[in-house]
This record gives structure tokens, C-alpha cells and sequence, in this order.
């Protein structure tokens, strides 16, 4: 039959859209909750020395108030730290990150001009405050590399290949020491030859550049002059000609400082468990990708360049956070299956027929695959909150073939089933209630509507539970009378149990009546006690706090 075509093809097709999701299902353990944002970063290179007062007068009031008018920005918040200046962009929910950030490029070219010499505004990543997804620690147990060796690794080794795995943004490094040359002047040579210190620097820096000139013709072949000149050792750099002495001496670097490797200046370390220092790696993940995913790739990525490491060298993985998302969502899986195993008991004590009882049994995960392929044709992970609406609506989607079921055994007690009345029997049953129990379900499909109406942050938490809920549920309302009809057809036959031999009805009914009774005799008291129940639930409610 062409219901049984339709059921055949839901079935497939939601299990198809099931494994072409695959991990995508297995993506957060949260919704996204992120607003779109674009964040500026400003370094002031050497001059880290200055007050921060300076710098919000001179770098983070400028950037802040050009970016008040970036179209489509909703907030703008500026932060000055000690050597940098940070300017948050936040935009309406419905602007594209890229495009924010096209955006605010072009207001940064247009305010550049008028900031410092050396401040050097840029983009931060292209991530949100949760892309945090993976957080590594760089271990040496045998002690053959120091924490500046291994952040010599995290810097130029880790780093720019781990940026290679699709879907991450950025690879922060933590802790160690950063290696740097160090020149120590000696003020009193200073003095005493009469050079200022902006001499030295100017020296240094035209010492580490690469020069490039012409051709020279010989024998019919150009040959390419250029003068190298990068800095590759302390050598070098001590090497570098200052001037010359009253005797015509050149006048070095090491004549005036003492030229040594160091490390950087910290303001803060990394540790690990307490045993002490050691360097980290964050990776980021870009806006908008599959966390699962990102993931793998990372630890793929990490496991090739084990083998590139130094002896000695561990990556230790400290944070992962596709364990959590694994644990979140098969939590809330198991106890979907719990909730459909509980649902199917109660339907067969309560019908009391083991054959009409899997008509409600098979509409339920039809219903839920329906869901699901809207949730993957909509672009809706499978998170806590979209698992969330479907395990509400799961007691709800059972109501209507329940309804429909013990309409049908009450026809079969009055008219016995026969194999030439059975469908005529079905259509009668179904076509009794079945209007008023599709508008029913309806009403209920529709009562999470309000949910749709949040914004912001609350908007992008709740929705996929609304959204998740409302499909479920849309779809048990529209298999109630299409679907169910035709199982009763083929599984609700033999002898059936009446309503009133029904052990279990019968006990409830006996708990029921004596309390329908007795209400019934005291309806004003009733009421009243009602009311009286309203105003003490009333009371509270404004000692309730809240967020």
C-alpha cells in the first residue's frame, strides 16, 4: 500500500540524513550562543613602558570611537592593558561575521593615520569566546630542553602546522620564555663618547636588513648584487658599526653593551599539575565550525608531528573538549532511549494488547526521524538543547495513537473484527476522532511559538529546543492521521481486552472515582480550595530571585 511506501521512505531517508550528518550530530554539547563580533587589537611594539592612560587617550578612545559607526555594530567596548589596546565589536545577530569584519577593516585603514607611529591595529581571529576547543602542554621529563627551547617549538614548529587543520582559527602559545637579544648598554661609555641611545637603535636596526642593487655584466651573464645583512647571532649584533673614535677607529656595538641572549619579559607563567613550568598551545576554533571535527583533525595533526619532535619532547593534551561533547550528547541519547522504552511499557500496561501497543511503539521513532531531517536540512546540530525538545515532545507524540487505539478497540467491542470489515472498522474509528486529535496535537505543536520570540543570547539557546519540540511534534499530529490508521490495520486484531477488564484501568479508576465524588459533592469548597492553592503560589513569586 502507498502508506507503506511513505513509511518505507521516511525511514531511509532519515537514517540516510542520520549518517550523512555523522559527526555533525556529535558537533556541540551547547548551542552556539555567541553574538557575531570582531575584536581590534593594537600592539605598541617597544614602547610598552608607557602609562595606560596613554594608551586609551592615544589608541583605544580613536579606535573606539570610529567603530561606533561601523554599520551594523549594536555594542563597542574599549580595553587598554599595559603594552596593548583592545576594542571589542559586537553586531546584530543577523549581520555576517565576514562581512562585519570586511567591514571594520576599512574604518581601521581610515583611523591608522591618526594613531601612533608605531601602533599597528589589526584583526583579532576570526572565533568566538567558546572556540576554545583543544588546549596541549609541551612536557620534557629527561630534562634535554629547557621551557625556551620548547617554546621555540610551539613558536615555529607546532603553531603553523597545526594552522593548516581546517576549521582552526588561531594557535595561542603559553608560558616559557621567549628567546630575545638583549643589548645592555653602559651608560657611562655612552657619555663619555658622546652618542645618544636613538643612535643605537637607528644602528641596529639598518644592521638587520637586506639590501638589494643591480646587475653586473661579466662574460655575457648578469650577476645579481645584494648585501645580506640579517641579524642570525650575538656576533652580528656586536659586530655592528656605531661611528668611529677620535682615532678613526670604528666605534662597535660591543665597544658600548654587553650583547646577550635572554628571555622576554613575563607577566605571567604556565603550569601543569603542579610540576612545575611548562608551554602550552590553545587552539581556536574558527566561527562557525563543526567542533567534532576541528578536533579529530587536530589530534591527527599532532600525532604526525610527534615524530618531528625532539627526544624527550611529550604532547600532553590538557583540555579536550570533544569528550565533553561525547559525554553530553550520549547522556541525553541514553535517556531518550530510556524515554522510548518507558513510553512503549506504558502503552502496552494501559492498552493491555501487545500488537496495538507497537502501533504507537513504530509511529514514535518515525516521528523523531522526521525531526531529525528537518534539524539536518535546517542546519540545527544535535546539541543538549535540540535532544532536549525532542525528549519533551516524546510523551506528548504518543498521545494521538493511543487516542486512536482505544477508539478503535471500543468500535471492535461493539462491531467484532472481521477480514472484511476491518478497514471499514478503521476508517470509523479513525474519521470519529481523528479531526478534533489533529487539531489537539496542533495547539501543542504550537505552544513553544512564544520561545521563537526571544532575541540575543536567549534566542540562539532556546530556539533549537523550540525549533526540535515544535518539528517532533508537528510530525506525530500529521502521522496520527496518516500513518497510525494504517498500522491499526495490520496490528490491532485479535481478541482485545475491554476498557473496564483492563486490570490497570480498572485499579485506577477505583483510586479516581472516590476523589471525582467527593469534589463533585463540594464544588464550592473546591473552588475555593483552588483559589486558596493560586494565592499561596502567588505569594512567593517575587521573593523567587533571578539572574
Amino acid at each position: 500500500p502507498p502508506c507503506q511506501l511513505i513509511l518505507v521512505f521516511f525511514a531511509e531517508t532519515g537514517f540516510c540524513h542520520v549518517a550523512q550528518a555523522g559527526l555533525e550530530l556529535l558537533s556541540s554539547s551547547n548551542p552556539p550562543t555567541s553574538a557575531s563580533q570582531s575584536v581590534g587589537i593594537t600592539d605598541v611594539g617597544h614602547r610598552a613602558w608607557q602609562s595606560i592612560m596613554l594608551y586609551m587617550g592615544l589608541l583605544t578612545y580613536p579606535l573606539t570611537t570610529a567603530m561606533l559607526s561601523v554599520p551594523g555594530a549594536k555594542t563597542v567596548r574599549g580595553f587598554s592593558f599595559f603594552g596593548d589596546s583592545y576594542v571589542y565589536i559586537i553586531f546584530d545577530d543577523s549581520t555576517d561575521l565576514y562581512w562585519a569584519r570586511s567591514r571594520v577593516l576599512e574604518y581601521l585603514s581610515q583611523v591608522a593615520p591618526n594613531l601612533p607611529e608605531n601602533a599597528r591595529p589589526q584583526l583579532g581571529p576570526d572565533a568566538t569566546g567558546v572556540g576554545w576547543v583543544y588546549l596541549y602542554a609541551l612536557v620534557d621529563r629527561t630534562g634535554k630542553n629547557d621551557i625556551s627551547q620548547l617554546r621555540s617549538l610551539q613558536d615555529w614548529f607546532l603553531k603553523y602546522e597545526l594552522q593548516t587543520v581546517p576549521g582552526v582559527s588561531e594557535v595561542s602559545a603559553l608560558g616559557g620564555m621567549v628567546k630575545q637579544y638583549q643589548v645592555k648598554v653602559d651608560p657611562e661609555k655612552l657619555r663619555a663618547y658622546g652618542i645618544p641611545l636613538s643612535h643605537i637603535q637607528t644602528a641596529i636596526k639598518r644592521g638587520n636588513k637586506e639590501v638589494g642593487a643591480s646587475v653586473i655584466e661579466m662574460a655575457e651573464a648578469e650577476y645579481m648584487v645584494r648585501a645580506t645583512g640579517y641579524i642570525s647571532s650575538k656576533q652580528d649584533i656586536e659586530t655592528i658599526p656605531l661611528g668611529v673614535n677620535e682615532n678613526g677607529t670604528p666605534l662597535l656595538v660591543r665597544d658600548i653593551a654587553d650583547v646577550q641572549l635572554g628571555p622576554q619579559m613575563r607577566r605571567g607563567i604556565a603550569e601543569l599539575n603542579g610540576e612545575g613550568e611548562t608551554v602550552g598551545g590553545i587552539v581556536v576554533m574558527r566561527f562557525g565550525e563543526n567542533a567534532q571535527t576541528t578536533i579529530n583533525g587536530v589530534k591527527a595533526k599532532l600525532d604526525d608531528l610527534k615524530k618531528g619532535l625532539p627526544d624527550g619532547v611529550e604532547i600532553v593534551t590538557v583540555y579536550d573538549r570533544s569528550a565533553l561533547i561525547e559525554r553530553a550528547v550520549d547522556n541525553l541519547a541514553s535517556k531518550l532511549v530510556e524515554e522510548f522504552i518507558v513510553v512503549a511499557l506504558v502503552c502496552i500496561a494501559f492498552l493491555f494488547h501487545v500488537r496495538s501497543s507497537l502501533v504507537a511503539i513504530i509511529s514514535i521513532p518515525v516521528g523523531i526521524i522526521t525531526a531529525i531531517i528537518v534539524m539536518y536540512m535546517q542546519g540545527i546540530n544535535a546539541n543538549i538543547m535540540s535532544l532536549g525538545g525532542i525528549a519533551i515532545a516524546i510523551g506528548a507524540m504518543s498521545d494521538g495513537a493511543i487516542v486512536m487505539i482505544e477508539n478503535m478497540h471500543k468500535h471492535m467491542e461493539r462491531t467484532p473484527l472481521t477480514k472484511e470489515n476491518r478497514w471499514q472498522v478503521v476508517i470509523d474509528s479513525a474519521s470519529e476522532v481523528g479531526p478534533a486529535l489533529f487539531f489537539s496535537l496542533l495547539i501543542i505543536t504550537v505552544s513553544f511559538v512564544p520561545v521563537f520570540t526571544l532575541e540575543a543570547q536567549e534566542g540562539r539557546m532556546f530556539s533549537p529546543l523550540a525549533f526540535t519540540k515544535t518539528y517532533a511534534m508537528a510530525a506525530s499530529a500529521a502521522l496520527a492521521i496518516t500513518l497510525v490508521p494504517v498500522l491499526m490495520g495490520y496490528f490491532v486484531r485479535g481478541k482485545v481486552l475491554a476498557e473496564h477488564k483492563n486490570p490497570v484501568n480498572r485499579f485506577l479508576t477505583f483510586l479516581y472515582m472516590p476523589t471525582l465524588k467527593t469534589v463533585l459533592r463540594f464544588p464550592k469548597l473546591t473552588m475555593l480550595v483552588a483559589v486558596i492553592v493560586l494565592g499561596i503560589g502567588l505569594w512567593p513569586i517575587d521573593k523567587i530571585g533571578s539572574e
